[in-house]
């Protein structure tokens, strides 16, 4: 159940991120106070609060030395929505870095 809770966390973190960047491109202003009033940026905060209290759940379950590095999940699932939602550009030297990633957490998750 805890490694559901992880991957959820990691989830939730990584679909604030998106949430955070549709709510700096639609913003009209910079001003603190136009940025908190934002849809996306309250959301991308309200996923972030739920992504911490499951990850504070999690470290009292799970050793830090394996559920800190499966964080690093959360750059390939922003990589994969950030092409899918932006139009954001995929290099060949970018896929190489995220198959490094994903091979790594295996190698963790294996140990």
């Amino acid at each position: 159940m805890q490694y559901v809770l992880l991957v959820g966390s990691i989830i939730l973190g990584a679909f604030a991120q998106i949430l955070l960047k549709l709510g700096t491109t639609k913003a009209t202003s910079m001003e603190v106070i136009k940025l908190i009033s934002n849809f996306y940026i309250l959301g991308g905060l309200f996923l972030y609060g739920l992504s911490a209290v499951l990850w504070i759940y999690c470290l009292s379950k799970v050793q830090l030395s394996f559920a800190y590095p499966m964080v690093s999940l959360g750059y390939v699932i922003v990589f994969v929505l950030s092409y899918w939602i932006f139009g954001e550009s995929i290099s060949m030297l970018r896929v190489v870095g995220l198959v490094t990633i994903v091979l790594g957490v295996l190698m963790i998750a294996k140990s």
